[in-house]
């Protein structure tokens, strides 16, 4: 017989009960790219403040950097394309992304 004054659990939770909120990780993500043409782009990331230590040198040009792939796109100058968008070299090394704050 069951207690009429307690709620019923569905079975399916019962078993499986729900996991808690995950904790916000304090490790930027593998990819992020500065320019907003990119779907690498997140303005709310780079507000925060990325840093990069690229082969164990701080770099404070980068445009766009990928972990996994090992690699950074660094801006050439002031050099521009013919659509008025900075060049880039592409480098590859070790990558470590860092927030600043």
């Amino acid at each position: 017989m069951t207690d009429e004054t307690s709620p019923a659990v569905p079975p399916e939770l019962e078993a499986n009960p729900p996991a808690a909120e995950a904790p916000v990780m304090d490790t930027p993500p593998d990819r992020l790219c500065a320019s907003p043409r990119s779907p690498f782009h997140d303005a709310a990331l780079l507000e925060r403040g990325v840093g990069i230590v690229f082969n164990g040198v701080e770099r404070t040009n980068v445009d766009e950097y990928c972990v996994s792939e090992g690699w950074v796109k660094l801006t050439a100058g002031n050099s521009r394309d013919r659509y008025g968008q900075p060049l880039t070299i592409k480098l590859k090394g070790e990558v470590k992304p860092y927030y600043k704050s």
